[in-house]
């Protein structure tokens, strides 16, 4: 697959479905995950696709941008998990072939915005 957002659409579709052949199928035996957020870092297939069976709880996600050039995607995804509403921003690299070689995400928490700029916006 060389179109990078069928990519990381195909990924977010494995992923949904709990579909790990298709899932595994569309990672580089030597994949990253990061998150810097936490500073984690899983190498290669297997732990990564481990890391995502054994992930607990009940969660969903519908993708709610995707964009892509070249041999990167990026999107933005809606989880639920639990029942409790999340956020996530995954940027994805991809190899000659199609398959994921890194993956880096960010899992933003909500705030308050500092004082004084509450009359140049909208909340929602």
């Amino acid at each position: 697959m060389s179109d990078p957002t069928a990519a990381a659409l195909a990924y977010w579709a494995a992923a949904e479905a709990r579909d790990w052949s298709a899932f595994s199928a569309l990672l580089h035996d030597d994949v990253v995950y990061e998150l810097p957020q936490t500073r984690e870092r899983i190498s290669g297939r297997t732990r990564y696709l481990q890391f995502n069976v054994e992930y607990p709880g009940d969660w969903h996600l519908t993708v709610d941008r995707v964009v892509g050039a070249g041999r990167q995607a990026a999107t933005w995804c809606h989880f639920t998990a639990d029942g409790e509403p999340a956020e996530a921003v995954t940027f994805f690299e991809l190899d000659e072939a199609g398959l994921v070689t890194s993956i880096t995400e960010f899992w933003p928490a909500a705030y308050e915005p500092p004082a004084g700029r509450a009359h140049l916006m909208q909340r929602s």
